[in-house]
């Protein structure tokens, strides 16, 4: 079983965060659930997978700080603060098995709103040289669509003053 990350744009936190239990990126939209405009990306994390692409995009190095997220859900300001809290949690705790709910900044979202048609093909090559995908290159095809989608949510969350977020399940 692997780490799923479905990348959404919403009109603030608390939209984001509504019934957080719920994949983001959904075929066929589900009764009581709220509908986002949505990314499946798979197993494509924001910090290290999604960093390379914005490395690769701005044309810098890539590091572990390059992304910043915020954490949205689980609440920060509700985590265990100790050793003993920590394990006090039920097993099915959101702190321990998720989901999650990170918001991407203003630069991510900007970043990827910002890459025209014409570099698409050629950020697409060059992402897919990263070490990650060396043993476990995507099927052909998959990080064209995925970074075509991400920039063209990106450029809808930006007209419309919206952040993108980013939902991790299991």
């Amino acid at each position: 079983m692997g780490v799923f990350y479905d990348y959404y744009r919403a009109a603030d936190r608390q939209a984001a965060a509504e019934k957080p239990d719920s994949p983001r990126a959904v075929e066929e939209p589900m009764a009581g659930v709220p509908s986002f405009d949505a990314v499946d990306a798979k197993g494509i994390d924001p910090n290290v997978i999604l960093g390379q692409l914005i490395a690769v995009v701005k044309e810098i190095p890539y590091s572990l700080d390059l992304i910043q997220t915020i954490t949205v859900y689980p609440p920060p300001e509700a985590a265990p603060a100790t050793i003993e809290e920590w394990e006090a949690l039920p097993d099915d705790s959101p702190y321990k098995e998720g989901p999650g709910i990170e918001e991407l900044s203003v630069d991510v979202r900007d970043t990827l709103a910002g890459i025209p048609d014409s570099r698409l093909g050629e950020l697409t090559e060059r992402w897919e040289q990263i070490e990650e995908f060396a043993d476990f290159p995507p099927a052909r095809g998959f990080l064209l669509q995925v970074l075509t989608e991400l920039r063209d949510i990106a450029q809808r969350a930006q007209k419309e003053d919206q952040m993108i977020y980013c939902w991790i399940g299991v």
